[in-house]
Parts: C-alpha cells; structure tokens; sequence
C-alpha cells in the first residue's frame, strides 16, 4: 500500500531533483542526488540579517549575512530538527519506505464517508534520526491511494503530543503532489494516538494552524547549482 501511495504522489522524482518553497515567510531549498542531500531554510530576523541554515550529509552549517558562525551542539540539533521536519512533512509520502521505518496494517477505516487503509508507522533507533520514538499513522484511500490524513505523537516536555493533520489545496507541481494541512490537536490531553481518528470523526479535535505551502517549485533530474 505505501509503494501505491508513493507512486500516486509522484514523490518518488524526488529521489533526484530539486525544490524551492515558501512556509511561513521562510524560504526553503530542496536538493537531492540518491543517498546525497542538501535542505536550506533562509529566513531574517528582526535586525534585517540573513540566516541561512545549511543542511548536508556533513551536518548543519549556519550563516549570516553570509558568513558562517558558530553556534552550540545544542542549537545545531534544534536547528537541524527544524529543517528536517520542515522537509519531511513537505514531501510526504516519499519516507515512508526507508529502511529505519517499521510499518503494521490497521486495518480499514471510514471517515468522512470514505474508506482508507490505516497504516501505523514507527522507527528504528538506528538509522531513525533524532526522533525515532514518534509514532505516525496515514490514511491512504482504497480506490487512489491518495493520503488524505495523518496523525503522529511526539515527546515534548509536559509528555506526549499529538497531532492530526487533514489534506486540503492539493495540487501537482512537475508530477508531484503537494498538499496542505489542517493541523489539529484534541481537545482532551488524555486522547491516544491510536484513537485520533474516532476523535476526529466524532467532533473531538481543534484546529491548532494550518499547514500551507507557497510558491512551489520542483525540478526533476537536476544537478546542483
């Protein structure tokens, strides 16, 4: 079911190509070559200085104003978790087969009058990147494959977090599909993960923000500038 959705998508291209977009007034930069990547956010900051974070196989490198600064393991983690969920959620479903991905069938479930296929992602440590203990599932319908929602729950500070996210806006740019979000939390902090759907077809859940792409570019087969 993940190989159906992920040809459906066409996100597959990005295995060899290049993307520029817009999320929130930051600029991003999408690069990859197979296995070798390059993910840049640019963004200014009150005093009008550049910052431009620069993410590699050889880490995150930050700059402003064009030069490279230092700055602490501690930011360049934040920093470098940033940008990779930026990423991730950008182009999904294009993750969902790497090899750090453990994946069960949940079965079928209806919402909102049509059935998908209810899939649950979890993650290797090794391999799993900083936040291999989060928790993901996706609803691919039965008749395209289309992924029309998504829910994940995440470790914060006060325990766990959860989220819900449903499809909207989307559109294809070069061949791939990009979507926007409803992003949503529950009303409740008891709610489980595993339960985020019945909560949202039964009213349960508030929207937190939304989730919008702008001006998005995609190449496909490029070589990097």
């Amino acid at each position: 079911m993940v190989d159906q959705t992920i040809a459906f998508s066409g996100t597959e291209k990005l295995r060899n190509g290049s993307a520029t977009f817009d999320f929130r007034n930051i600029s991003y930069e999408y690069w990859r070559e197979k296995w070798a990547y390059k993910y840049v956010r640019i963004q200014t900051d009150t005093a009008a200085n550049e910052i431009k974070d620069v993410l590699s196989n050889d880490g995150l490198v930050r700059f402003i104003n064009g030069e490279q600064t230092l700055i602490t393991e501690e930011r360049r983690a934040a920093y470098t978790s940033s940008v990779n969920s930026v990423m991730y959620f950008a182009f999904l479903p294009l993750w969902l087969n790497d090899p750090a991905v453990n994946k069960s069938y949940g079965g079928i479930t209806e919402i909102e009058g049509k059935k998908y296929h209810k899939i649950k992602i979890t993650f290797a440590e090794e391999g799993g990147g900083e936040d291999f203990e989060d928790v993901f599932y996706y609803w691919f319908d039965i008749e395209d494959y289309s992924m029309d929602y998504l829910a994940y729950s995440y470790v914060e500070k006060e325990g766990t977090g959860v989220r819900f996210r449903k499809a909207y806006n989307a559109r294809r740019v070069n061949g791939v599909m990009i979507q926007d979000y409803v992003n949503m939390k529950p009303k409740s902090k008891e709610l489980k993960l595993e339960e985020i759907d019945e909560a949202f077809i039964n009213g349960d859940l508030e929207q937190l923000s939304l989730i919008e792409l702008k001006d998005v570019d995609i190449n496909i087969n490029n070589k990097e500038k």
